[in-house]
């Protein structure tokens, strides 16, 4: 019989966890929230950075500043679509712009992806 490749490669070749493993307590103070983009726009002189107008049912979008120039083909495509945020980081400045969240998604290169829900959620809506 011939012998078949592997269908998952994981199994062959794991990859690394390269962080230290925290406590359910830890894990249970990050916030992930979905947001509906209001608005985005590339951040002057700079060649990865965003704008990113975020809804999450609050009185006024949030500003969340992310380094996703690479994965998207124009800011605009970004508008009026839901994604996963951090949204209990404390503010931060990058570029002279205040970020008050984190856009969420996996990978890198070839293997980026957004994490989004499945189908439309209000917005703010939590993840567990």
């Amino acid at each position: 019989m011939r012998k078949l490749p592997p269908l998952f490669l994981r199994a062959i070749f794991p990859i690394p966890m390269n962080k230290p493993r925290i406590s359910f307590d830890e894990f249970s103070k990050i916030e992930v929230r979905v947001g509906t983009v209001q608005g985005a726009e590339r951040v002057p002189d700079t060649d990865k950075l965003l704008k990113l107008m975020v809804d999450f049912g609050e009185e006024t979008p949030r500003q969340i500043i992310s380094g996703i120039v690479a994965y998207v083909e124009s800011p605009d495509d970004l508008v009026g679509k839901q994604f996963a945020f951090v949204t209990n980081l404390e503010p931060r400045t990058i570029r002279g712009l205040e970020s008050n969240g984190m856009l969420f998604a996996v990978g890198e290169d070839d293997s980026f992806a957004f994490l989004t829900p499945s189908r439309s959620v209000p917005p703010g809506t939590g993840a567990h």
